[in-house]
């Protein structure tokens, strides 16, 4: 579903016409490559030393690369099976493979390579997303851990018009919702949006992402969804932060549609993209407007929606007398 047209009203921060485009190409983000734990050797007169360093760099290298599975290339971690003659692979691949080795062929059976598993114990690694500039290093059964966590790693993108399988850093998704999903780009913490259907009666599950808003040096994706809720047909709208959620808290933005001398407003956080398109519209975290109510707004004869929806974002500050968070309202 579609809306017929969709506008953004002159304010005092926008100037330009909002449209929803829907393309679906797609550019990939440089796969992160797995880093090896290296140790850095200091120079010096005492080459035992450096001998000693070197050899202790390639055998956290090897061990490394020895707990790779070779079916999935993924690190392994117990349980890591091994064959009769000694190959091993994780335990996710080992049903995958119909419990033959992928090496020989031979039977599985299950037999656990403790060895391997009490030496992952004894290495320390960096995070995968090293090269995206995460400094941190951890033993091997924490890494895993930590880096579906670290604020370093790549993000979904937030396009909620198509399954976009695009992930990257904050800078690489705004040029990909920009020129691949034709998304609109706006400088200024206010909005002012109207939406026309000739046909309101039809509500299926469908997303548009209206536009992106960059203010404060951060950027923030305005979505506006109609669906069943439940038996009733509704019209949802929130606002999501392109960053982690930590950041996300320091920001406060409102949402207020009406009409025939009514109104609703919302006030809230904006999510972090972190949390999916369908998580924050499950959870209702946005202006939930009910349909027959939205028609009530549109006036006449309600045979055709007309929703204007107003908003502004506004960073939070700490008050250094009182301790009291005060707006930052931006010009």
């Amino acid at each position: 579903m579609e809306l017929d047209s969709i506008e953004c009203v002159p304010s005092l921060d926008l100037t330009d016409e909002g449209e929803i485009h829907h393309h679906h190409h797609l550019h990939h983000f440089p796969s992160v490559s797995k880093p090896h734990s290296t140790t850095t050797t200091t120079t010096n007169n005492n080459n035992n030393n450096n001998t000693n360093t070197v050899a202790s760099s390639f055998h956290s290298t090897s061990v490394h690369e020895l707990l790779e599975c070779p079916v999935c290339t993924n690190s392994m971690y117990p349980p890591i099976h091994q064959c009769h003659n000694g190959h091993t692979l994780c335990s996710t691949c080992k049903t995958r493979v119909h419990n033959r080795c992928p090496t020989c062929r031979q039977e599985l059976g299950d037999i656990r390579c403790l060895a391997l598993e009490k030496v992952a114990e004894s290495l320390e690694l960096p995070c995968k997303y090293m090269s995206l500039g995460c400094p941190e290093i951890f033993p091997y059964y924490s890494k895993l851990k930590h880096e579906n966590l670290c604020n370093f790693r790549p993000y979904n993108c937030p396009y909620a018009g198509s399954e976009c399988v695009i992930v990257g850093d904050i800078p690489f998704l705004v040029t990909h919702l920009r020129d691949d999903h034709k998304v609109d780009m706006h400088s200024g913490c206010t909005f002012n949006h109207r939406y026309v259907k000739s046909n309101p009666r039809e509500v299926e599950n469908a997303t548009w992402m209206l536009t992106v808003f960059h203010c404060f040096g951060q950027y923030f994706c305005l979505h506006f969804e109609a669906f069943q809720l439940g038996m009733a047909p509704v019209y949802m709208a929130f606002l999501r932060f392109m960053g982690d959620e930590t950041e996300a808290r320091n920001y406060s933005y409102s949402l207020e549609v009406g009409g025939n001398g009514r109104k609703l407003i919302w006030e809230g956080m904006p999510r972090s993209i972190r949390d999916s398109h369908r998580k924050v519209r499950d959870s209702h975290d946005g202006l939930i407007i009910q349909r027959n109510m939205a028609l009530f707004f549109s006036g006449g004869d309600r045979k055709e929606l007309k929703l204007r929806v107003t908003g502004r974002i506004w960073k939070e500050q700490q008050n250094p007398e009182g301790g009291a968070c005060i707006p930052n309202l931006c010009s």
